[in-house]
């Protein structure tokens, strides 16, 4: 053997690499090097990088993207870079490491592997032959706008005088080359969530690109859905997986697909029940678009395509409370007016079911919130290239603070019946009710970036009976 098996990502079962087999290998490839012409983020993600840099003037910052995850034994998750790092390089490769410093900045990248080794032909998780090709350095340059150096001469640079600031549980090689500093490490980390908070044109197109990709998913699913009855809730996880992919990244969050009482889980993700006529299925389903924004998009669709009267009348609360929701979507406002908003629709709405034990406003109380039993959640959270958003900025910013015109936020309420819940009649049991939208705040209130998934229930009525022919 030409290398030792320890030295490459190889398995005890791979066969033995004879010296002749190994310098054949080496022997008789073309120059593969491509002309890549500047990615469309290029001019949004420097600005990003000016933008950190200002605030940590003199110091060095360290962003990487992070490596591979093991899903079991010697296979690994599809790779997914830290979103902070390709929010400000665009860069989706792994093993990348980002410097930021006296406003240059440096990407560190392995780069596909020559053929002079062996690691093109043998190693499976980084050779070409096993894993795909890599960019090079110059192809990563060229597409990035950004200088690149092998990821080999991060340690050399992460030495000397300069401050030095890393974002941290990204990648356990990039923590341990350099010393810990708990209070600055975390100042990095919410700025670079703050910077997402306000998002540029170019993020507003993408995100609009993902909702409309997960239009098309649930058009999907409503169009298969007599297949969806045969097989059950799994059928549309994979129909709407089968379009994220098509024309996205990937699913932004795994989907959940509640059927009946699944519903009531909020974050029901088995997706292994059945479709039961009679009663309804809640879809939270979003498609990752290939610059990594997601959508995040939920509808509660009647199995039969036609809401019973106390189905329709319960979708026309949690409605309600969504338009409620809708109008607080404002410059200025709080970010949790929506919220508040919401709720006050429901907890009214659950006076009038008669099932709140004080009155609306005692409900409503900041020491009750008895309601709540019944709604369980926030009804927003910030949106972008994490389905949650910004979630190191300082609490006072988010989610105590204001809105602000190019924030992107999900507008989300619901309404919970668990089905062994004894304060509620027996027809409400089991029943789960979420529809949620994206929206963009604007000079003078939002935009839905979702909108062309229809709420009103006569509209979703017609909808599924349109698609299904």
């Amino acid at each position: 053997m030409s290398e030792n098996q320890s030295e490459q990502h190889v398995e005890s079962h791979d066969p033995p690499v004879p010296d002749a087999y190994a310098a054949f290998m080496r022997t008789g490839w073309a120059d593969r090097e491509r002309v890549l012409t500047p990615h469309p983020v290029v001019p949004w993600a420097a600005a990003r990088r000016e933008r950190l840099a200002e605030q940590f003037s003199g110091e060095r910052l360290v962003v990487p993207a992070g490596g591979f995850k093991v899903r079991a034994n010697d296979t690994d998750y599809r790779f997914r870079a830290e979103t902070a790092h390709t929010h400000l390089s665009g860069n989706q490769t792994s093993d990348a490491v980002l410097v930021v410093e006296s406003g240059e900045s440096v990407l560190y990248a392995r780069p596909r592997s020559s053929r002079e080794t062996d690691e093109f032909f043998r190693d499976r998780q980084y050779g070409e032959l096993w894993a795909g090709s890599r960019p090079s350095l110059r192809e990563l340059s060229d597409s990035l706008g950004v200088e690149t150096r092998h990821v080999d001469e991060l340690p050399d640079r992460l030495t000397g005088a300069a401050k030095t600031r890393v974002l941290r549980g990204v990648d356990a090689r990039v923590d341990g080359l350099v010393a810990a500093d708990e209070g600055r490490d975390q100042e990095l980390a919410r700025v670079l969530s703050e910077l997402r908070l306000v998002k540029d044109a170019w993020e507003l197109d993408e995100l609009q690109a993902a909702c409309d990709i997960t239009t098309l998913g649930f058009e999907d699913a409503v169009r298969e859905w007599d297949r969806a009855l045969e097989f059950g809730e799994r059928w549309i996880e994979g129909t709407f997986f089968r379009r994220a992919r098509a024309m996205g990244n990937d699913l932004g969050y795994d989907s959940i697909v509640g059927g009946g009482s699944h519903a009531t889980t909020l974050h029901w993700i088995e997706n292994t029940g059945q479709l039961t006529p009679g009663t309804l299925v809640l879809l939270d389903m979003g498609a990752e678009a290939t610059s990594l924004h997601t959508a995040d998009v939920t509808r509660t669709l009647p199995v039969d395509g036609r809401f019973t009267p106390l189905q329709r009348d319960l979708y026309t609360l949690v409605l309600q409370a969504q338009q409620a929701g809708f109008e607080a979507v404002r410059p200025g406002n709080a970010f949790r007016a929506p919220h508040e908003a919401a709720m006050r629709v429901l907890a009214h709405g659950l006076a009038d079911l008669d099932l709140l034990p004080v009155s609306p406003e005692e409900a409503l109380a900041p020491d009750s919130r008895v309601y709540a039993r019944w709604t369980l959640h926030g009804t927003s959270h910030m949106l972008g290239m994490d389905v949650h958003d910004c979630a190191a900025t300082d609490p006072s910013t988010y989610p105590g603070g204001p809105l602000e015109e190019g924030m992107v936020l999900t507008v989300e309420p619901g309404l919970y019946f668990q089905e062994d819940d004894l304060l509620v009649p027996a027809e409400l049991r089991g029943i789960g009710i979420r529809i949620e939208d994206d929206l963009v705040v604007t000079s003078d209130g939002c935009r839905n970036l979702s909108e062309a998934l229809p709420r009103e229930p006569d509209a979703v009525e017609e909808w599924m009976g349109r698609l299904r022919g």
